[in-house]
This record gives structure tokens, sequence and C-alpha cells, in this order.
């Protein structure tokens, strides 16, 4: 006698489902607490940022291009900028012109936007001082 193969499908199924359901109600019996972390979370990433308008200082020492390579730009250029999906950053050939324009507009899989207009220069430079 041949033994049915579907059963330990619609086991895993029946599991799987069960977990789901349990799950989502111990998070709506918590979505107080929840809340709270996520407020409490955004108001700590607002306050830092703000801190440096308030000392007085211009608006170009609040960006800070490492921090924005290392949100937008390690996953495809390496965790040392030296290659990965993308190319290597360090050393790069290009110009200043060259790696703005890159910035702005994208080129092959990299797409353009991923730095605000404004601060598409200083990256640039930053990106000339990678060795």
């Amino acid at each position: 006698m041949q033994k049915n193969a579907i059963v330990p499908y619609i086991l895993i199924m029946a599991f799987g489902i069960g977990l789901i359901f349990f799950l989502s109600l111990e998070g709506a019996g918590n979505q107080e607490e929840i809340a709270e972390e996520h407020a409490a979370g955004e108001e700590g990433a607002n306050g830092g940022e703000e801190a440096p308008a308030e000392d007085g200082e211009d608006a170009g020492s609040e960006f800070d291009p490492e921090a924005v390579a290392q949100a937008q730009c390690i996953s495809c250029h390496g965790s040392s900028y030296e290659g990965g999906v993308g190319p290597s950053l360090v050393a790069t050939e290009l110009d200043q012109a060259g790696i703005e324009e890159i910035i702005a507009n994208g080129k092959g899989a990299m797409p353009g936007g991923l730095v605000e207009e404004e601060n598409i220069p200083a990256m640039a430079e930053w990106i000339l001082t990678l060795e």
C-alpha cells in the first residue's frame, strides 16, 4: 500500500496557520506597549538630528556623508566600499563632476536620487577622500 504524500504538507500548513494565529493574538494583546516603544524610538532618532540645527551650525554640517553611505551604499559597494555587487568607491578614477552625475541620475543598476540634490556635492567630495 502506498502512503499519501500530501498529509505531511497539510500538517505543516495547519501548524503554520495556528502559529500565525497565536502570534497575532500576542501582538494584539501588546499593541499599546509596541506603540510606546515605536514612539520612543522615533523621538530618540529625531532628537539627535535636530541638535546641530539648534546649536546654530550651518545647514551643511547636518549632512553626514558617511552615515548616508552606511545606510544606502554598503549593500552594493561593500562595507569597506571596495566593491561587491557595485564597483569600488575607493580610489575611484572619476572626478567630482562624474561622481555627482552618477549620484544624481544613477548608472547601471544604481538608482539615482539616493542622496538629496543639495547634498550631492558633499557626498561626491567624501567619496573622493576614500583610500
